[in-house]
């Protein structure tokens, strides 16, 4: 049977964690290494809801995406969310492990995940963040070829159908789409690397009022599908990976977290 730290260093192997950015807590961040592993459950979060489905599932890990401790504790207590999670954790002896900005940046992760999810075809890399030990340049962002003609109003439908999202935002500059670049949650900053690489097109989340407006400067299309419709594409590469390589493992894919706000 798996240990918590065989599954750590499996996803180590797939997506260093040695790439999450400066500001990131990816990694191994609950929980007994040494821990047996028969269940393990994968979800975009780590949730008060999620880790209840864990309890009840019998699963003895999360593998997640967004780190569960971002920002450091104070204390633990059942006063704030994020304690009552982490009571939750370690009072049903459930580990946590979350491959964040490094999930983001490596190659198969979520923005090619995200790239393939709409259908792009020539993917190249949108933002070179470094190298990794065998030479290959990482990042952020991907950037590829639309499938199909469109304008945006058809784009932004076909972008919602795939993702699911439950509502866009968008700013058109009544270009054909045609070069398309995509951020997995808040990459709006990269609006110059969309421009540089000769993009007609951004998907994307969490957009400032200010990036629509230099968005609209400049004649990018422009559409904020939301963070987790944007990331959570990820969670089915997460179980695929770990389905092949522990097979012994049951691994189940979250029911109970959802897109957080719905649209009139």
């Amino acid at each position: 049977m798996a240990s918590v730290a065989e599954i750590y260093r499996y996803l180590d192997s797939r997506a260093p964690f040695s790439m999450q950015m400066s500001f990131d807590n990816a990694g191994f961040l609950v929980g007994r290494r040494e821990a047996e592993v028969r269940r393990l459950l994968v979800a975009l979060d780590i949730t008060e809801e999620v880790a209840a489905e864990a309890a009840e599932l019998g699963c003895q890990l999360i593998v997640s995406h967004h780190p569960v401790i971002f920002r450091p504790a104070r204390s633990v207590t059942d006063a704030d969310p994020t304690g009552r999670c982490l009571l939750a954790l370690t009072e049903n002896r459930i580990a946590a492990i979350c491959a964040h900005t490094n999930l983001d940046a490596v190659a198969g992760g979520v923005n090619d995940a995200l790239a393939k999810r709409l259908e792009l075809t020539d993917v190249e890399q949108l933002h070179p963040d470094g190298v990794d030990a065998a030479g290959r340049s990482y990042g952020i962002g991907r950037v590829g070829t639309a499938p199909g003609h469109f304008y945006l109003p058809e784009f932004a439908a076909f972008v919602r159908e795939r993702l699911d999202a439950q509502g866009l935002r968008l700013e058109d500059a009544g270009r054909p789409v045609r070069r398309v670049a995509v951020g997995g949650g808040a990459c709006g900053d990269m609006l110059e690397d969309v421009l540089r690489l000769g993009c007609d097109t951004f998907v994307t989340a969490d957009v400032k009022y200010n990036v629509f407006l230099d968005a609209r400067a400049i004649g990018i299309n422009l559409i904020d599908a939301g963070h987790f419709s944007t990331e959570n594409v990820v969670c089915p590469v997460l179980i695929d990976w770990l389905s092949r390589a522990f097979r012994e493992v049951e691994i189940f894919s979250s029911k109970r977290h959802k897109e957080v706000f719905y649209s009139l």
